[in-house]
């Protein structure tokens, strides 16, 4: 575990979050229909690779490979009877690779499944939810993040099993896109509303990661503030919105472009800044240069 608590952390400074996992594992040759999760048991040495690499960009805090690790995306695989293996391997991997200096965020994503249309019930998706996050708790993780959410429901239910059965921090980021008066998950959850539910439920820090590239998040960021100016906030944008180019996925923002973000983020009160898809170490790295110049976010 990390030797200092992220939230008295956060008090003093802008911290640094990673960027994408699955970009680079695709780059090293993760298979469409492979599942990313089993790499932490199979190829341990480069998951590590990707870690380490988010450390030497700067990062003060490091993910797990461990995004689709639930029972209900692992048993696409026929891997439901490994959630703790794969959880555990994929908190220790970035343990590993943090040392006692950067906080590890074990990795929560939602399940797929709509509780809504009766394809889960409440309290499978928090057993589901409170098994990843022991097992990520066991394998060294300080915070359970739980990301990509657009379901408010689906998201209180995780919040709450981490609070309830882990010592983490526990952080929670949902999904949004620009919509008529501001912006929505697609159940037409606003920032506000998410902000109100998930403190409700125990979240320590909030915010919103994926869907968008850096104008759009600098915008949801505005609203949660508006909404909440107190709560530790992570952003976390795409490289832009990814375009479809020869048949290959391509993330248009620049690390630059993404680093030009730095100062508004800091003067909307973002208290942690990373990346989602399309990011790299480079683009990480470049963000980090970035808070170096900013008096309140030196790192």
């Amino acid at each position: 575990m990390h030797k200092k608590n992220i939230l008295d952390e956060l008090k003093e400074r802008v911290l640094l979050c990673d960027g994408a996992w699955g970009t680079t594992m695709q780059a090293m040759g993760l298979q469409p229909g492979e599942c990313p999760e089993l790499w932490n048991i199979t190829r341990r040495d480069d998951v590590l690779a990707i870690a380490r690499s988010y450390v030497d960009a700067g990062c003060d805090i490091i993910e797990t490979n461990s995004f689709g690790g639930n029972r209900i995306k692992l048993a696409q695989y026929g891997l439901e009877e490994k959630v703790s293996e794969v959880n555990e391997a994929a908190a220790a991997i970035s343990r590993q690779a943090a040392g006692p200096g950067v906080y590890v965020a074990g990795s929560v994503g939602p399940t797929g499944k709509i509780l809504m249309m009766g394809e889960v019930t409440p309290g499978e998706l928090y057993d589901i939810f409170a098994a990843q996050a022991k097992a990520l708790e066991k394998g060294g993780a300080d915070i359970i993040l739980i990301e990509t959410m657009t379901d408010p429901e689906e998201a209180v239910i995780a919040v709450r099993a981490a609070r309830e059965n882990t010592r983490c921090v526990v952080a929670a980021t949902m999904t949004f896109d620009p919509g008529p008066g501001g912006y929505y998950t697609i159940m037409g959850t606003s920032p506000a509303d998410m902000v109100k539910v998930l403190k409700e439920a125990g979240a320590e820090i909030v915010g919103s990661n994926c869907g968008n590239g850096t104008g759009v998040l600098a915008g949801v960021a505005r609203a949660i503030r508006e909404a909440d100016p107190e709560i530790p906030l992570i952003i976390q944008p795409n490289a832009g919105v990814p375009a479809l180019i020869d048949g290959k996925t391509l993330f248009p923002e620049t690390p630059e472009t993404m680093a030009s973000f730095v100062p508004e983020f800091i003067r909307l009160g973002v208290n942690i800044i990373g990346g989602c898809c399309g990011t790299t170490p480079q683009h990480i790295r470049a963000i980090a240069a970035a808070l170096r110049k900013q008096p309140s976010g030196s790192i």
